[in-house]
């Protein structure tokens, strides 16, 4: 297995990070999700767009069952409800490892029964049961950075250096789930950003990449069609696609090497792009077959 923020391990399965970033198609059960506004809330739904992101490449499938912002309560019954037919029938179906999105103990420990390899939870570990259930399970966790909690309204939050203060509660949540017993290479850790933090402040943290993925752990970015691109450049959620993959390249390039994404096929490509830049120093760069790609110059 690579080093520390080098590897990490799904499932019993070893991924090489130095140089290509993993793709994570984002899947919402959720019939209020700020993008797709429950168009895959249905099982069949959910499926066809699962079926999609595999077929556009995605190495990772995320699923989950309540949306991070404010909205109407979900019942831990329905969460469960939502999520772990999803799980079993994403495992049955498709060759790719299987996360859940949830920030429950409970519902996380049904789902790595019904075969998921992943807990993203962006509640920070508040769950005490979660890390447990992990190690249990032998999963992998994402330790995700954010100031209040899920659902709770964080319009102004302040730090001493958002930075800095990130940085150190991400040190703290991966000591914590190294302590339960959770190798390095299953620990993967997460900015969080728009999770209580300013459009301003999710910038200066995506530009700080460099800097988290420096602390030794896999670093996911998660900012597909975010708040922070949509303030930026005066976007609505549906006019976010170009802003979203300018973001993605800036943090293959800072170190970022897991993209939850909602566009597969765009984010993948330039995937395969940095990584072909990323892996020159070590020969050239494979030329394109007789015929293809001078057009282009």
């Amino acid at each position: 297995m690579a080093a520390a923020g080098t590897g990490l391990e799904l499932g019993g399965r070893g991924y090489d990070l130095r140089s290509r970033a993993l793709v994570m198609g984002i899947l919402n059960r959720t019939p209020d999700s700020f993008y797709d506004r429950g168009s895959h809330f249905s099982l069949g739904a959910m499926l066809d767009r699962a079926a999609g992101l595999v077929a556009d490449g995605a190495d990772i499938l995320d699923v989950g069952g309540v949306k991070a912002g404010p909205g109407p309560e979900v019942g831990l019954e329905e969460e469960i409800e939502r999520v772990v037919p999803a799980v079993e029938a994403l495992v049955e179906r498709f060759e790719v490892p299987v996360s859940v999105d949830t920030w429950n103990a409970r519902v996380a420990r049904l789902a790595y029964g019904a075969g998921a390899v992943m807990g993203n939870d962006i509640s920070g570990f508040s769950d005490p049961d979660y890390l447990p259930a992990a190690a249990e399970a032998g999963a992998a966790v994402v330790a995700t950075h954010i100031r209040l909690g899920p659902r709770i309204p964080d319009p102004e939050p302040v730090y001493a250096d958002v930075v800095e203060d990130v940085a150190a509660a991400l040190e703290d949540m991966a000591a914590r789930a190294a302590a339960a017993g959770i190798p390095s290479e299953r620990i993967v850790v997460d900015a969080g950003l728009d999770l209580g933090k300013t459009w301003p402040q999710s910038l200066v943290l995506l530009r700080a990449s460099d800097r988290l993925a420096g602390l030794g752990f896999p670093l996911l970015l998660s900012a597909s069609n975010k708040t922070f691109l949509g303030r930026l450049l005066d976007l609505e959620v549906g006019e976010r696609r170009e802003a979203t993959l300018a973001a993605c390249a800036l943090g293959i390039a800072r170190g970022a090497r897991v993209l939850r994404v909602h566009d597969v096929k765009g984010v993948r490509r330039v995937r395969d792009t940095l990584a072909a830049v990323l892996e020159a120093a070590a020969g050239p760069v494979a030329a394109p077959p007789v015929g293809r790609g001078a057009a282009g110059r």
